[in-house]
């Protein structure tokens, strides 16, 4: 795990504007040594990044809507994918209508919903009506196996894209992306991943390759850091854990992502704020950075 002065360093280094990029692809875990003394020129890697910066309302499990939507703008994200816990899965169409006007009217795009699990044909169901009566451009799944027939029908009628989410260690069915492409690899390109990088680092596999493996089927990010590449590695500050996180943006800006990078902050969970404007404070800088 890096040291405080070790980010203190890298946080001076993006606050005068380092024109550089991230060392070139290898382990996944964040480098001993400070992270400025590692950006390097790149050559021909983008330098724009095409991807927006939002939040999972799973961070904010413990709050209601309407504070869910406050500390989103107070940090100033401008996307967000709502978890049954701010617009339940059983609402009326007209009530989930309502809400995604509220997410509007506070200058929030309300791109997802999520994770929503999906086991049998009347959840599948369920999720979808949910989806189009929330305006939501993509759902945020878990879907068994067994269902995943009817999704990709589903998708094609509805025209709403669905990410499925990797939860790593305890997962049986999407432990890792690879297990996720696996599964739908031959499916409609509607259906593709949500790599959630600390359950990926969690688990053993690498968030940065998986990114570049699948590349063609990366729908969504949720962005986290953890304080061990192992399946008790806690949730931590991003930046402050193994994961490498300047190299795991650079890799989205390579392979040019254009969907959301959501950050999922799951420490702190009765008082998330400054942890996640930490974590988005960090990610701003090595976007700067780069």
């Amino acid at each position: 795990m890096k040291s405080k002065q070790t980010r203190r360093r890298f946080l001076r280094a993006a606050s005068v504007g380092t024109a550089a990029s991230v060392t070139a692809a290898g382990s996944y875990l964040a480098p001993g040594r400070a992270v400025a003394e590692t950006l390097q020129p790149s050559g021909k890697t983008p330098s724009k990044k095409s991807f927006d910066l939002g939040v999972a309302s799973y961070t904010f499990r413990e709050f209601s809507l309407d504070e869910t939507l406050t500390m989103t703008r107070r940090v100033g994200l401008d996307y967000i994918c709502l978890k049954s816990f701010h617009l339940p899965l059983e609402s009326a169409p007209e009530a989930i209508a309502k809400t995604a006007a509220k997410v509007k009217e506070a200058g929030i795009k309300l791109y997802a919903g999520g994770v929503i699990t999906m086991r049998k044909e009347a959840d599948v169901n369920q999720a979808f009506a949910y989806a189009k009566a929330a305006g939501m451009g993509m759902i945020i799944g878990s879907p068994a196996p067994d269902v995943l027939a009817l999704v990709n029908e589903k998708v094609r009628q509805y025209d709403i894209r669905v990410a499925i989410h990797n939860h790593g260690p305890g997962d049986k069915t999407y432990p890792t992306p690879q297990s996720v492409y696996e599964k739908i690899k031959d499916m409609d390109k509607r259906i593709g991943l949500c790599i959630d990088i600390g359950h990926t680092a969690r688990i053993g596999a690498d968030p940065i390759g998986s990114a570049q493996d699948y590349a063609d089927r990366l729908l969504d990010v949720h962005v986290k850091d953890v304080a061990a590449a192992s399946p008790k590695g806690k949730e931590i500050e991003v930046g402050r854990g193994v994961i490498d996180i300047p190299q795991f943006l650079r890799i989205l800006i390579t392979i040019r992502y254009g969907g959301v990078v959501a950050f999922e902050y799951e420490k702190d969970p009765k008082d998330p704020l400054a942890g996640l404007a930490e974590s988005v404070g960090y990610v701003r800088g090595v976007l700067a950075a780069m």
